[in-house]
């Protein structure tokens, strides 16, 4: 029942902020803070009783849902969905803290800057809190469900709290950012759903009792050609969540106009829902279609690397870099992953723990920054290391980490996906490296802008360092991008044997492999 209540903790906190009076805005995100430390209480204990040397799902729970269709509540963990439980259950509590106070904009009123109103209020707002909540368990969902029913339901279950988070108290043009975002994932979504039910009705054909089961769908024999169709169903999905590109442009606009916090979890842990279904769903579902498409899928991440890379170099506000950044980064692990060797799909999944840290430090402070300067392009700020260098320091801990610097956790990742990249196309891993390079030009430049020279104005000598809850939020954040990257092995240990698993069964269906007698 572990992996059970792990997913219902947080649903039923949220319907306990909505019980909440109105006025009690601290019993509010208290109550969502215990919500969302008894989920990771619960992964930690899940965690704790997980077998590294095991392959498979484990810690599983099954129970029949809508029995006639062959539909069950079906979830287990395995070493690839283990470290995105963990990382969806710490940047929640975080995120709740980070918006646990009111920042300057609520608390002076509509300072001049479009939305910052909106976001101001957001921290003090019930249903905010309670939709971040919905959203923690919808994602802990879609990274636990055997039933390939059940993934698709947890699927679109994420769209809808994120929707109405960027929506309802986001910035400046909200809405059509989450209009734009909506349309996007839901078109995709639509897509999966198809080759979902063609590989129930390929399960249907074997005469076997009806299923949805993961195991029983992965073992039904399929013709290559039809893999082809149905892997592109679920790429649709995928590519978009991801997002790869061409299909990234709703992300600079939601990312930009979401509450910080809000984005924390978008950017953390969302993003990941479309790498994990390539690993979880395309590559072991449709092995020789995921082989048809390898060549095309590696062009786009790569292109995605560059591509957002270059876009990040000339953007004059800081949150809109860091979005640009994330798609750069992303694009790394689909690469990982489509290199279909152990030490890319290994680095693709331990990229996916280490941008979250990352990039969920780096939206915390932006909407720290936020908060004291609001409004501000990165050419209007400057020398704030002189009044506020704790925020500096770890501003300078998060950019080294984002550019991989040895010791950091993302250098861990990207090394191993560069290195099994290298095994797969050398072309590739060659040209990936070039985004490497520019996300250093792109980020030690903004920090530089930001950070050191001359105080941008003297108004600047008033600007608060950081506080106790920023501290709060930001310390574990760094904690496990230091230590993941001086020890990464008990991570890794824990991903390897599952990596090896999907290497091997999509080995067995490359061409190669079945033009050797």
């Amino acid at each position: 029942m572990l992996l059970t209540a792990t997913i219902l903790a947080p649903l039923v906190g949220a319907l306990a902020c909505l019980v909440v009076p109105r006025r009690a805005a601290n019993a509010v995100r208290l109550v969502a803070l215990l919500a969302s430390l008894v989920a990771f209480g619960l992964t930690v204990a899940v965690a704790l009783r997980f077998d590294t040397g095991q392959a498979g799902f484990q810690l599983g729970q099954s129970a029949d849902w809508v029995r006639s269709l062959g539909i069950r509540w079906s979830v287990g963990v395995d070493g690839i969905s283990l470290p995105l439980v963990l990382l969806t259950t710490v940047l929640t509590p975080l995120a709740v803290l980070g918006a646990w106070r009111p920042s300057r904009a609520e608390a002076t009123g509509d300072n001049g800057v479009p939305g910052s109103a909106a976001e101001g209020a957001a921290v003090r707002s019930r249903g905010y809190v309670a939709l971040m909540l919905v959203l923690e368990s919808a994602l802990l969902g879609v990274f636990t469900s055997r039933d390939l029913f059940l993934f698709y339901v947890f699927w679109e279950a994420v769209l809808i709290p994120a929707y109405f988070l960027i929506g309802v108290w986001g910035g400046e043009r909200r809405v059509a950012a989450a209009v734009k975002f909506f349309l996007y994932t839901l078109f995709g979504g639509l897509l999966m759903l198809v080759s979902i039910l063609g590989l129930y009705y390929l399960q249907r054909r074997t005469g076997a009792a009806p299923s949805f089961d993961y195991e029983a769908i992965r073992a039904v024999p399929k013709d290559p050609a039809v893999q082809r169709w149905l892997f592109v169903g679920l790429f649709a999905a995928f590519a978009v969540k991801t997002p790869l590109f061409p299909f990234h442009t709703w992300l600079p606009d939601a990312y930009d106009a979401a509450p910080a916090t809000t984005t924390v979890l978008l950017a953390g842990v969302m993003s990941k829902m479309g790498a994990y279904g390539f690993i979880r769903l395309a590559l072991p579902l449709t092995p020789e279609g995921a082989h048809w498409a390898r060549p095309v899928v590696i062009t786009l991440a790569v292109v995605s690397i560059v591509y957002a890379a270059l876009v990040a170099v000339r953007q004059e506000r800081f949150k809109r870099l860091v979005a640009y950044s994330s798609v750069s980064h992303m694009g790394f692990i689909v690469l990982g992953i489509f290199a279909l060797t152990l030490q890319g799909v290994q680095g693709g999944v331990f990229y996916m723990v280490a941008h979250g840290l990352i990039i969920g430090g780096l939206f915390f402070m932006v909407g720290m920054l936020s908060d004291r300067l609001p409004g501000r392009r990165i050419d209007d700020l400057g020398g704030l290391q002189q009044v506020v260098p704790r925020m500096a320091g770890v501003m300078l801990v998060l950019t080294l980490a984002s550019v991989a610097l040895p010791g950091l956790v993302g250098f861990v990742g990207e090394f191993l996906v560069l290195l099994g990249a290298f095994q797969a196309s050398a072309l590739a891993a060659v040209v990936a490296v070039l985004g490497v390079i520019l996300s250093a030009v792109y980020l030690l430049w903004a920090y530089q802008r930001m950070w050191q020279g001359e105080l941008g104005s003297d108004r600047f000598r008033a600007v608060p360092d950081l506080s106790g809850r920023e501290w709060a939020v930001l310390v574990p954040l760094i904690a496990a991008i230091i230590v993941l990257g001086m020890a990464p092995k008990p991570l890794l240990d824990r991903v390897e044997p599952a990596a090896r698993q999907v290497v091997e069964q999509s080995a067995s269906a490359s061409p190669a492999a079945q033009a050797t007698p």
